[in-house]
């Protein structure tokens, strides 16, 4: 479990699961030949050489709030990825471990609507599916929702339990991409690789740190920005946003927190000849 500091705000990383298995789906491109040369990115391969990404939530402290920024993939949620079917993970117990009470988060914030970002926003309970963290208000960026309430989905029915029951229950609240949770956190629109992607600013006594959602979803994508993932709503789009992103928090003092990086999961963005690297 990792910690970071950022002036006045804490954020706390509560692992699901990692995984090496993803990586040749997502990212072909990112193969173990065409990563050899970047000695930098090793924390994030396996012995094999192969992407390892993590499934984490994110608590955010501010202002005596808690935010809990994705959710991941969830126990007992059918899914056509056999690795996730059905899952069974001591998540929520790690989640008490780490001094977090279900009852005492304030907001839940999902990136994105994807499988791995909402999972946990319901948990099974007798038999329906209720929303895990009851007392927190759920927030999403309208254009998300705008898209993904009538879309097909690929792993399953990702919306049906995971993201109306929170709304059946009167805890969703559509937002816009640019909404402030507090004067420290405000969303930051980050599209491509869904319609309504935002990534999490944090602002505090001269501190900033950005909590990537899936706009990166691996540090090789640092280093070759136009990789898209298989999984992006709009290739082309994404490769932007993030080219706009390194160059705009390149060599500067913004801590670079991954949504799905492997530990040391942050750092900060810093050019590396004609390419751009993490710093950690």
């Amino acid at each position: 479990m990792l910690k970071w500091q950022i002036g006045d705000v804490r954020v706390t990383q509560i692992v699901e699961l990692t995984t090496a298995s993803l990586g040749p789906y997502l990212l072909p491109q990112a193969t173990p030949e065409v990563l050899s040369g970047l000695p930098w990115l090793t924390p994030f391969l396996n012995a094999e050489g192969k992407l390892v990404l993590s499934m984490h939530a994110l608590v955010v402290e501010s202002r005596e709030q808690i935010v809990l920024v994705d959710t991941c993939i969830g126990n007992d949620k059918p899914r056509s990825y056999p690795r996730w079917n059905l899952m069974q993970t001591d998540f929520l117990d790690r989640f008490q471990a780490a001094g977090f009470a279900l009852d005492r988060v304030d907001t839940v914030l999902c990136t994105h609507m994807h499988v791995d970002h909402v999972g946990w926003n319901t948990r099974l309970v007798e038999g329906c599916w209720q929303p895990t963290f009851n007392r927190a208000r759920y927030l999403f960026a309208e254009d998300e929702w705008a898209y993904w309430k009538d879309e097909p989905q690929e792993y399953g029915p990702v919306i049906e339990d995971s993201v109306q029951p929170v709304f059946d229950a009167g805890l969703a609240d559509l937002v816009k991409h640019d909404h402030r949770i507090t004067d420290e956190v405000w969303l930051e629109p980050t599209p491509g690789h869904t319609p309504g992607h935002v990534s999490v600013h944090i602002s505090s006594r001269g501190e900033q740190a950005v909590i990537t959602g899936d706009m990166i979803h691996h540090p090789c994508q640092i280093a070759h920005p136009q990789w898209s993932s298989t999984a992006d709503w709009d290739q082309q789009a994404s490769a932007e946003t993030r080219n706009q992103f390194l160059n705009r928090y390149a060599d500067g003092p913004v801590l670079v927190i991954g949504t799905h990086f492997a530990a040391p999961t942050a750092g900060r963005i810093v050019r590396d000849g004609d390419r751009f690297r993490l710093d950690y």
